[in-house]
C-alpha cells in the first residue's frame, strides 16, 4: 500500500514521470484527480518520498473508489474491502462543509452523508449497502450465503444491528471515550447502555449456538454487526460471555485489524470541534 497525502491507494501505481522529481523531506508529491475534488493537492507522498506536484502524473487503473474518513461508517466499507482483498482508494472526505456537504461530494450522495463508493462507475451509499453488495459481487458462497435464506439471515442480523444498537453504541462512545472529559454526560451514557442492554442479550444468546451468526463460518452477516458494534469493545461484556468473544474475534482478524488502524489514526487526529459536530448533529 502507498500512502498518497489525504488519499490512500490500495492498488499498484503507474507513475509517469513529466520532470525529474526534486526529493524534499523525505516525501514526494504526485497529482491525482480524484484528491484535487476533495483536498488541497499541492502536495502528495508516495513511498516516503516527496516531489513536487508539478513533477509526478498517477495514472491508477480503474479500481473500487471508497469515499468517508475512517473515523465514520466508511469503517465498515474499509473493512469489507480488505476482507475481500480488493484493489481500492480510499478518499478520506471530511464529515459536513469541509467534504461530505461540498458539491462534489453530493453529487456522488445528495444526502451528504458518508460512506458512499463508485465501483467501475456504480455509485453506492448506505454503508451496509456497500457491505452486502461488495460481499455477494466478490464472495457468493463464502462470505455472501449462496442459498435464499441464508442471504435473509445477513439481511435480518445486518438491519437489526443498524435498527437496535447502531445509536446507542454511538452515544455510548461519544460519552464514554470520544467527546472531552468534561463534555461526557454520564446519564445519556447509563441511558445507552440501558437501551443496547436488551438487544446485546439477544446478540450474546444466538452466538451462544453458534461460532458465528450464520453456522460456524466468518460470514458478511457477522461484518455487518461487528462493524456496527465496534466501539463496544472498550465497553465491560463480562455479562455477555458469547458476544464478548465473538467481537473480539470478528476485530482481530488482519482486514479488520487494517481498517481499524485506519480509524484509529483518523480518531487521534480528529480536531474536538468535529467530535462536537458529530454530538450535535446526530443528537448524540
Amino acid at each position: 500500500m502507498s500512502r498518497v497525502g489525504p488519499l490512500q491507494f490500495h492498488i499498484p501505481l503507474h507513475i509517469e514521470f513529466l520532470q525529474p522529481p526534486q526529493p524534499i523531506c523525505g516525501g514526494f508529491l504526485f497529482d491525482s484527480a480524484v484528491c484535487s475534488r476533495f483536498f488541497d493537492c499541492r502536495w502528495r507522498l508516495i513511498q516516503g518520498t516527496i516531489y513536487p506536484l508539478s513533477s509526478v502524473l498517477c495514472r491508477p487503473s480503474s479500481v473500487l473508489r471508497i469515499y468517508g474518513i475512517a473515523r465514520t461508517r466508511a469503517f465498515r466499507a474499509l473493512w469489507i474491502a480488505n476482507e475481500l482483498a480488493l484493489p481500492y482508494e480510499h478518499v478520506p472526505v471530511e464529515i459536513g462543509d469541509a467534504g461530505a456537504r461540498r458539491s462534489e461530494y453530493l453529487a456522488l450522495n445528495p444526502n451528504g452523508r458518508l460512506p458512499a463508493i463508485e465501483d467501475d462507475g456504480f455509485v453506492l451509499w448506505e454503508s451496509l449497502a456497500i457491505t452486502l453488495y461488495l460481499a455477494k459481487k466478490h464472495s457468493l458462497g463464502r462470505l455472501y450465503p449462496a442459498t435464499l435464506e441464508g442471504e435473509a439471515k445477513a439481511w435480518q442480523w445486518s438491519f437489526w444491528a443498524v435498527q437496535e444498537v447502531d445509536r446507542g453504541v454511538n452515544i455510548w462512545s461519544l460519552h464514554a471515550l470520544r467527546l472531552p472529559a468534561a463534555e461526557r454526560d454520564a446519564a445519556r451514557r447509563a441511558e445507552a447502555l440501558k437501551v443496547i442492554d436488551a438487544p446485546f442479550r439477544v446478540l450474546d444468546g444466538a452466538l451462544a449456538k453458534t461460532r458465528h451468526l450464520l453456522g460456524d463460518d466468518f460470514t458478511v452477516a457477522d461484518l455487518n454487526v461487528a462493524a456496527v458494534i465496534s466501539r463496544a469493545i472498550e465497553m465491560d461484556l463480562t455479562a455477555m460471555p458469547h458476544l464478548s468473544a465473538w467481537l473480539r474475534d470478528c476485530l482481530d482478524r488482519p482486514a479488520a485489524r487494517a481498517a481499524l488502524s485506519l480509524r484509529a489514526a483518523a480518531d487521534a487526529a480528529v480536531p474536538v470541534e468535529v467530535t462536537r459536530a458529530i454530538a450535535r448533529n446526530n443528537r448524540l
